[in-house]
C-alpha cells in the first residue's frame, strides 16, 4: 500500500480503524490497536500512525496518556462518521473483523495483562517498558533502554513469554535482605 494511493483506499483504512475501535468499545493502547488492525490487514506502522493522526485532527477519535502510553477511543463524531461511511469497507474485511474479532479481543485482553513494548529514540537508542496490568491498573513496571533494536525485541519477547517467572524473581531480589 502506498500512502499516495487513491483517496478511497486511504478512507477505507481510516474507517477500518474506526470500525475496530467501535468493536473494542473501550480505550485501547496504540500498540494494542495496531496489533488488532494487523490481524485484519497488512498496514505499514507509519501509515497507521498517520491515519490515527488524521482521525485525531478531525475529531473522530480522542486520546489520553496513562503510564506513558497513548490510549485511543472513538468520539461521538467518530461514531456518526462510522455509521455514514462503514459501507466503504469491503464486505470480506467486515466479515473477517466480525468473525475473528471475538477471538482476537479475548486474546488481546488476556495477553494485555502482560505488556512489553519498545520505542525507538534514535538509531541506537531504544526505550523499553515491561508491565503487568490488572483491571486497567499497573501493578508492576520496569523500564530501561538498550542500544539496538535486536536487543530491544529480545527483551520484549522474553518478558511476554516469561513474565510469570521473571516477575517473582525480580520481587525476590528486591525483597532480599
Amino acid at each position: 500500500m502506498k500512502l499516495t494511493s487513491d483517496d478511497e483506499t486511504l478512507a477505507e483504512n481510516k474507517v477500518l480503524i474506526l470500525y475496530i475501535l467501535n468493536k473494542v468499545a473501550k480505550p485501547i493502547s496504540n500498540y494494542a490497536l495496531l496489533n488488532l488492525v494487523l490481524t485484519i490487514t497488512d498496514m505499514n506502522y507509519f501509515y497507521f500512525q498517520q491515519f490515527l493522526l488524521d482521525l485525531l485532527e478531525n475529531g473522530y477519535i480522542s486520546y489520553f496518556e496513562k503510564d506513558g502510553h497513548n490510549f485511543y477511543e472513538m468520539t461521538s463524531s467518530g461514531k456518526e462518521t462510522l455509521e455514514l461511511t462503514k459501507n466503504i469497507i469491503p464486505g470480506i474485511i467486515k466479515l473477517k473483523v466480525d468473525n475473528n474479532f471475538k477471538e482476537e479481543l479475548e486474546t488481546f485482553e488476556n495477553e494485555h495483562s502482560i505488556v512489553a513494548e519498545y520505542t525507538p529514540r534514535s538509531e541506537n537508542y531504544f526505550d523499553i517498558s515491561c508491565k503487568i496490568v490488572e483491571h486497567n491498573e499497573t501493578i508492576f513496571e520496569v523500564s530501561t533502554f538498550v542500544g539496538s533494536q535486536e536487543q530491544a525485541k529480545q527483551i520484549v519477547d522474553n518478558w511476554q513469554n516469561n513474565a510469570d517467572s521473571i516477575y517473582p524473581a525480580i520481587l525476590k531480589i528486591l525483597t532480599k535482605n
